[in-house]
C-alpha cells in the first residue's frame, strides 16, 4: 500500500460537508468528497436511517449501495421533525464549509435547510440541493427514483435490442447527479477561494443524465431521428459487437475503419478475399450487410477459445475485450496489476473496495475510512458542540436521536 509523502495533505484536508442524504446521488457525492480528505457528517434519521442501508444484506449482512456509497463518513441519527433535533442540524452546519441534501423536493425548504437560506445565513457556505428535475417546473414535484428519470431522459430509449427497451445497469441518473455535485463542490471552493464567498450550488438528476445523452441527443435533433437501438453492436459502424467462441465465452471487437477490416479479414478470417468484395470493403457497405457480416466474424471466432480470439485480434491490431461479468471485473487483472483494491473497516469487518478513480501521483492516497454504523458518532459529534451527557441522555430517551 502507497503511503502518503510527510506534509503533504489530501486536497480536501480541513473541509467539514455536512449532509442531510439518502439513496445515491447525495452519498455517492458526498463520498467522493471524504475519499479526498473532507470531513463529511452524515444526518440520518433515528428509525432506520438512510433508506438505503435497507436495500439488500450483500455485503456480509450490510447493504450493497450503503457500503459503496457511505465510507470515511461520520453518521449522526437525528430527527430532523422535532425543533431540538433541527437545532443541533443548524449548528454543524454553522461550523461547515458545505452543506448537501437530496431530500424530497420542498421538504428541505420547509426545515430552512434549502441551499438559498442556509447561504444568505452563511455567506462562506456552500450549500447543494440535488432534485429530481429542478426546483422549477411541471416535473419539480414529481418523484424521481432513478430508473424513472433514465426513462425521462431518454436513456432507456437507446439502450437495449431492436425488440426491448432496458434500463442501464448501475443507477445512471443517480451517478450522473452526483458527480456534478461534486465537481460543482470543487468549483465553488475555488470561487470562495478567490472570493472569500461559497453560495448555491444546484443540481438535477434529468439535467445531469440529459448531459450525457449528448451523443443520442444531437444524433437525434440534427439528423432527424434517434440512433437505433442494437444491443451491445454499434448503430453506424460494423463489425462492432459481441460473438461467442469455442469455449462459451464472448469477445467483442470493434472495427473502426477499413485499413483495420482489411486486417480483421486476412489474418483473424482467414478470408483476404472479403477485404475488397464490396458488400464488405467499406464500413457503409458493411453496417448496410451487417447479417452478413456479422456471420463471417462470428464463424470465425467461433472456431476459437475466448483466449485465442482475443489473442488473434491483438496481433492483427483490432481494438477488443472480454464481455465480463461482474465477478470477472473483482479478478480483472489490470486493476491487480495497478493495486486498486483496498480494504475499509465496517460494523461486519473489513470489505473489500477499489481505490477511487481520481489518482494524484506523488500525493497521498485517497482516505478510505470506515462505512459507519447507524448513529455511531452521535455522542461524539454532540459533545464537541458543547451538549452535556444529561442532556445527550434526555434526547435518546425522547427518540430525537440514536
Amino acid at each position: 500500500m502507497n503511503h502518503p509523502p510527510a506534509g503533504r495533505p489530501l486536497p480536501l484536508d480541513g473541509i467539514t460537508v455536512v449532509a442531510v442524504e439518502q439513496a445515491v446521488s447525495a452519498p455517492f457525492a458526498t463520498r467522493q468528497l471524504a475519499d479526498l480528505g473532507a470531513r463529511v457528517i452524515k444526518i440520518e434519521r433515528p428509525d432506520g436511517g438512510d433508506f438505503a442501508r435497507g436495500y439488500d444484506t450483500a455485503a456480509r449482512g450490510l447493504a450493497s449501495h450503503f457500503v459503496w456509497c457511505n465510507r470515511g463518513k461520520e453518521s449522526i441519527a437525528i430527527d430532523l421533525k422535532d425543533p431540538r433535533g433541527l437545532d443541533i442540524v443548524r449548528q454543524l452546519v454553522a461550523d461547515a464549509d458545505v452543506f448537501v441534501q437530496n431530500l424530497a423536493q420542498g421538504a428541505a425548504a420547509r426545515l430552512g435547510l434549502d441551499a438559498a437560506t442556509l447561504c444568505a445565513a452563511h455567506p462562506r457556505l456552500i450549500a447543494v440541493d440535488i432534485s429530481g428535475y429542478g426546483a422549477e417546473g411541471p416535473y419539480a414535484h414529481k418523484r424521481a427514483y432513478d430508473m424513472l428519470v433514465q426513462c425521462e431522459a431518454g436513456l432507456v430509449s437507446v439502450t437495449g435490442t431492436a425488440e426491448q427497451p432496458v434500463k442501464a445497469g448501475i443507477p445512471a441518473a443517480d451517478i450522473a447527479a452526483a458527480m456534478y455535485a461534486f465537481s460543482g463542490v470543487l468549483a465553488a471552493l475555488l470561487r470562495r477561494g478567490t472570493t472569500g464567498l461559497g453560495g448555491p450550488v444546484e443540481i438535477s438528476m434529468l439535467e445531469s443524465l440529459a448531459e450525457w445523452m449528448g451523443h443520442p441527443l444531437h444524433y437525434g435533433m440534427h439528423g432527424g431521428e434517434a440512433p437505433a437501438r442494437t444491443g451491445v453492436a454499434h448503430a453506424v459502424i460494423s463489425p462492432y459487437d459481441a460473438y461467442s467462441t469455442a469455449d462459451g465465452g464472448q469477445v467483442l471487437l470493434s472495427v473502426q475503419n477499413d485499413r483495420e477490416w482489411r486486417r480483421l479479414a486476412e489474418q483473424v478470417l482467414g478470408r483476404p478475399k472479403l477485404a475488397l468484395d464490396p458488400v464488405f470493403a467499406t464500413n457503409t457497405a458493411r453496417t448496410a450487410n451487417r447479417e452478413r457480416t456479422d456471420a463471417a466474424v462470428a464463424a470465425a471466432l467461433a472456431r476459437l477459445s475466448t483466449a485465442d480470439a482475443i489473442e488473434a485480434l491483438e496481433a492483427a491490431g483490432i481494438a477488443c475485450a472480454r464481455l465480463n461479468s461482474v465477478t470477472d471485473v473483482a479478478a480483472h487483472p489490470q486493476l491487480a496489476a495497478r493495486d486498486r483494491w483496498r480494504e475499509v473497516d465496517s460494523p461486519v469487518g473489513p470489505l473489500r473496495a477499489l481505490l477511487p478513480p481520481i489518482t494524484l501521483p506523488g500525493g497521498p492516497e485517497a482516505r478510505m475510512g470506515a462505512v459507519p454504523a447507524l448513529g455511531e458518532h452521535t455522542d461524539a459529534l454532540l459533545k464537541a458542540l458543547g451538549m452535556t451527557d444529561e442532556v445527550t441522555a434526555a434526547l435518546r430517551r425522547d427518540g430525537v436521536i440514536a
